[in-house]
């Protein structure tokens, strides 16, 4: 189990490294992570049955890592943040419940037997389960009910690998004191460390790892330095979307707005991979880019919430002024919401407003309701007749005179509305960017040359990009030994 001395040290991308690693030794491996906290969800396997549920995208990554397919299992327990003080709660894939961040810290305990059960399913059939944590085991006032880091190690008695983050300083203080503050049953737990993200000669840290083992006793398993095809995969944290506020001049420019509640932002990443397109993040307080060719709304967990951020933010204006010099839009799931004439919630799914205007920029309307869409889909394009395999993570239905023109064509039935000048649309799939024929038509039909991007053939060589430079910076055969 790779647990961190803090959020987005890494843990993600190391274990999908390692993944690969153990995979590529001819070893069937499978990924765990028991309690996730991510808005950036993938529909997963519900075994025994025909139904999906969801998990955080991040072991959807680690089960490509480890060439299978993701089950609920790897990710038994997801929280999807939809306000400052609670959050969706989902169990083995399904919706469980809401639950405010106290009643979620009574909760856990029973939460626990559904950890435990995912982690006896998970490890089926399989030489090794390579186990992420989540935020840090030195959260010691969260300990009695902690059900993500040592909690589950002592539970399960898996051998535990701290890691390090020296790119944002203070590495040596947060080992040295994760091990002097945890008690005496968690710290045994640890069988070493490793350092993530270093810049530079690692010889000039030789005096730290010393520091380190004088303090700690622990031996170091390696340092491993900024890999830039961990760049290269899907992010999941919305931690890492203040690093991609800053764009790069290009063709295209395409602005997505930083909702308050975003989710699935990886929708974005195929068109990072584009080498004319530029995409920026907006932060709150900054306008839309007038020089945007494109805006995109991208997913929300809380659309009528996220409507009133907009508005507050301005960005209802810039995007009437972009729509005004021929600007083309598309939104996304909570984003396609948005777009239309008014959100509807008669039962209250996501709070206490039960309606709210939409930005009018399709003719669509949308009701809420209680159950959740979760599945994966094959659809084709309506407009370039060209495949599009992505997955549908939504509550409500949508509605209204501009879905006679569709986005796509699933099962024989139109989805999503495009406008009549058909510069605006939107739609429930996301993975829609991912089909590399049908981002290809759509950037030219914005006049973009689009060049041979194989995205998901990109995102395999960064994998194995990845394997590589943990092979060659770790101690690999003693992190596999130290497994039990």
């Amino acid at each position: 189990m790779l647990q961190g001395t803090g959020s987005d040290v890494g843990k993600t991308v190391l274990v999908a490294g390692l993944c690969r690693v153990a995979r590529r030794r001819g070893l069937s491996v499978r990924p765990f992570k028991p309690q996730n906290m991510s808005n950036n969800a993938a529909v997963a396997e519900i075994p025994g049955g025909e139904e999906m549920g969801e998990i955080g995208r991040a072991q959807w990554l680690q089960a490509l890592a480890c060439g299978v397919a993701p089950t609920v299992h790897m990710n038994p327990v997801l929280l999807k943040p939809q306000s400052d003080i609670g959050a969706q709660v989902v169990v083995q894939g399904k919706v469980f419940g809401e639950a405010g961040a106290r009643d979620y810290q009574a909760l856990k305990g029973r939460l626990l037997d559904a950890v435990m059960a995912s982690w006896e399913e998970a490890g089926k059939g399989a030489d090794l389960v390579v186990v992420e944590g989540a935020g840090s085991p030195a959260e010691i006032n969260l300990r009695d009910r902690d059900i993500a880091n040592m909690g589950f190690a002592t539970r399960a008695d898996v051998p535990v690998v701290l890691v390090g983050d020296i790119d944002r300083g203070g590495v040596i203080a947060s080992l040295v004191g994760t091990h002097h503050i945890l008690p005496e049953e968690d710290r045994r737990m640890i069988v070493g460390y490793l350092v993530n993200k270093f810049r530079g000669d690692v010889s000039l840290f030789d005096d730290g790892l010393k520091a380190i083992d004088h303090y700690t006793g622990w031996p170091c398993f390696g340092v491993v330095p900024w890999l830039k095809d961990a760049a290269r995969l899907p992010s999941e944290d919305s931690v890492v979307l203040e690093r991609l506020a800053d764009g790069y001049p290009s063709a295209l420019k395409v602005a997505v707005p930083m909702l308050g509640r975003i989710a699935n932002f990886d929708d974005l990443d195929p068109f990072r991979a584009e080498p004319d397109v530029e995409v920026v993040f907006v932060p709150p307080g900054k306008r839309l880019p007038v020089d945007a060719g494109l805006v995109v709304i991208p997913g929300s967990k809380s659309t009528i919430a996220d409507l009133a951020y907009f508005r507050e933010n301005g960005w209802d204006r810039d995007l009437a002024a972009h729509r005004r010099r021929g600007g083309h839009i598309v939104g996304l799931c909570g984003g396609y919401q948005m777009l239309g004439r008014r959100v509807l919630d008669p039962d209250g799914v996501e709070g206490a407003v039960r309606e709210a205007d939409g930005l009018g920029l399709l003719d669509v309307e949308t009701v809420m309701a209680p159950q959740k869409t979760v599945r994966n889909i094959a659809a084709r394009s309506a407009r370039f007749d060209t495949p599009i395999e992505g997955y549908e993570i939504h509550m409500g239905e949508t509605d209204g005179g501009d879905r006679v023109r569709p986005v796509a064509i699933v099962d024989g039935n139109g989805e999503g509305a495009t406008s009549p000048d058909g510069k605006v649309l939107g739609t429930y799939l996301h993975g829609l960017f991912t089909a590399d024929a049908f981002r290809k038509k759509f950037l030219e039909s914005l006049g973009i040359r689009s060049g041979d991007l194989d995205y998901r053939a990109a995102v395999e060589n960064a994998l194995d990009g990845v394997a590589d430079g943990l092979e060659a910076h770790l101690d690999c055969n003693a992190l596999l030994a130290a497994a039990r």
